[in-house]
């Protein structure tokens, strides 16, 4: 897939193509099947593959105090893009001159102007130009009046039939059912970080963990321990993650991600790594001293296998 950054970047000639638009956040069950759909019009049509992404959420300019938390980094977003076998991506910075642009600018000077758009997917409740000031009528009259066509994509519901969204994904998260947010993203929630240095409490506890910086990416859900995955590379290896901020030791209030792997000694400072949350296991407890700690990490370590299939 072709990668551009910028609208300066887009070949000249390229297209005709057929467009989708959106911040694809998590590109879960519900994106995937847009993006199979534009695929599909694009293959019959014989057409180049495009999408529209923004470097960040509309509402970090717009309204920045609803702005929500980014499931994925924007590489994760492409990578996981580019695997549903895109021609190309756009990834334009949100900005204030973004922003600006009337719905009529955006479609003359981006969508025909630079991508030569002769099909224009997106979903009921889209919204686009100054301050989302056109919809879906709106780009049907211009698509209409330039000559492009619009396709209008129904949501995407599970049997319980209600949509997909990244906004339910996020609410699952925030009450540790990532087994859920995991079934609507069709894998398992992630967050990629380097490996850094913590407190060494683990260790001295007989638990050493791999803690991940404060600058990593991606969702982590609400406190608590995780059964999950540990990946270093080309290795995955199972492990018990924990989120919070061990309110058994006084004076740890720097929330964190640390995961303990199963059966392994390994030292991965430095390392970038992604950790999947496959499970809840319990919420993060204070307890009266390290002994009955040590005790519930056992027992996590117990729990964690038997979600994961390991056995004993």
């Amino acid at each position: 897939m072709l990668h551009w950054h910028s609208v300066t970047e887009i070949p000249q000639g390229w297209g005709p193509s057929a467009v989708t638009i959106g911040k694809f956040d998590g590109v879960h069950l519900g994106h995937v099947e847009i993006l199979r759909q534009l695929n599909d019009i694009a293959s019959r049509r014989g057409l180049a593959s495009t999408v529209i992404t923004f470097d960040r959420h509309p509402a970090s300019l717009l309204a920045p105090e609803q702005r929500p938390a980014d499931i994925l980094s924007t590489e994760d977003r492409l990578a996981l893009i580019d695997h549903q076998n895109i021609d190309a991506s756009l990834v334009l910075a949100f900005d204030s001159e973004l922003a600006a642009l009337s719905p009529r600018d955006f479609v003359s000077v981006i969508l025909l102007g630079k991508l030569n758009a002769q099909a224009v997917l997106v979903g009921h409740d889209f919204r686009f130009g100054d301050h989302a000031s056109g919809d879906v009528s709106t780009l049907q009259a211009l698509g209409a009046e330039l000559g492009f066509d619009v396709v209008l994509i129904d949501d995407v519901a599970p049997a319980d039939g209600v949509r997909i969204s990244s906004s339910r994904i996020r609410e699952l998260m925030a009450s540790g059912d990532v087994a859920a947010a995991g079934e609507l993203l069709g894998r398992l929630p992630r967050v990629n970080g380097e490996v850094v240095h913590g407190e060494k409490r683990g260790r001295e506890l007989g638990f050493p963990t791999a803690n991940l910086s404060q600058e990593a990416t991606g969702l982590v859900p609400c406190d608590g321990v995780y059964a999950g995955w540990f990946i270093d590379g080309e290795h995955r290896y199972p492990a018990a993650i924990s989120v919070g901020t061990n309110p058994t030791f006084q004076g740890a209030n720097k929330r964190t991600v640390e995961a303990f792997l199963l059966d392994q000694n390994l030292d991965l400072y430095g390392h970038n790594v992604t950790i999947e949350f496959a499970s809840h296991i319990r919420g993060m407890v204070a307890y009266t001293g390290v002994e009955p700690l040590i005790e519930q990490m056992h027992d996590d370590v117990r729990v964690t296998r038997e979600i994961l299939g390991l056995g004993k």
